[in-house]
């Protein structure tokens, strides 16, 4: 039996006792977005559940259900996927979060589940940006030094002890939540912020810090844009990390494209 055949009689079994189920993975910005669109789009003909890692203290808020922490493993995840009767799962986790995407898609394939997979639009570098491509934090910290001494750091808090090593460099670091222990760098200050930003209020922390080179994964979209506008209109270069390769599977680069997939799926 084709997934899609499976798909459309789970559906006809539910019909009489519930409307489908729709999974959303991700505490992103675009997560909520999709989460609310759906909820506009279909009512009490769908219901909505965001899955969050709760990793961040105070989340956005989301229409529909919330559930937070993780699955446990493809296997885990599953199982989940079966018992709750999940029809369809969509992928808004942050573009870096290669692994919860892999983890997803084994996981929806083993229990014979569609997922959609929302790729955030790509940032894109304009004539005069100073961007330097990297693999990796560790790239992006061995490279450092020869772009500045006062960095201001974006990239999250799980891959900041690469940055250990850069005992001459003083870090501006932007979190969601102020950390509750001490980072692993030389010389530091912490701020905790939520996008977006305006390009007026980056530039003017940029220069307020004497920040000289600014380091950011290449994450896209629209909530963190600005720091790149800023860096551009100070000719401060920018590190950036490469994304990791999309997962396999189909995806959708719009709120208006996930809808248009889901209602050729729920039809």
């Amino acid at each position: 039996m084709c997934l899609w055949s499976h798909v459309m009689g789970l559906f006809c079994r539910m019909s009489a006792l519930e409307p489908p189920k729709i999974l959303i993975l991700g505490g992103t910005a675009e997560a909520a977005a999709i989460a609310q669109a759906i909820v506009s789009r279909w009512g009490e003909d769908v219901q909505v559940t965001t899955s969050l890692a709760g990793r961040t203290l105070a989340p956005p808020a989301f229409p529909g259900a919330v559930r937070v922490g993780g699955f446990g493993g493809v296997n885990a995840m599953a199982d989940y996927l079966r018992d709750e009767r999940i029809a369809v799962v969509i992928d808004a986790t942050h573009p870096f979060a290669a692994q919860i995407s892999e983890n997803a898609q084994a996981a929806c394939v083993s229990a014979s589940v569609p997922r959609l997979l929302f790729d955030r639009p790509p940032w894109e570098q304009g004539d005069e940006d100073r961007w330097h491509m990297v693999e990796s934090a560790t790239q992006a910290a061995t490279a450092l030094p020869q772009f500045g001494q006062r960095a201001f750091l974006t990239i999250g808090r799980g891959e900041l002890a690469a940055f250990a090593t850069c005992r001459d460099t003083w870090f501006l670091v932007r979190m969601v939540d102020m950390p509750a222990d001490s980072l692993p760098l030389a010389a530091y200050e912490v701020i905790a912020a939520r996008g977006p930003f305006t390009a007026e209020a980056e530039q003017s922390l940029m220069e307020r810090h004497k920040i000289d080179v600014l380091v950011c994964k290449a994450s896209g979209g629209d909530m963190t844009r600005a720091k790149l506008l800023a860096a551009r209109a100070i000719g401060c270069p920018v590190l950036m990390i490469s994304r990791p390769e999309l997962s396999d599977g189909p995806y959708a680069r719009s709120v208006d494209a996930v809808v248009q997939w889901l209602s050729e799926v729920l039809t």
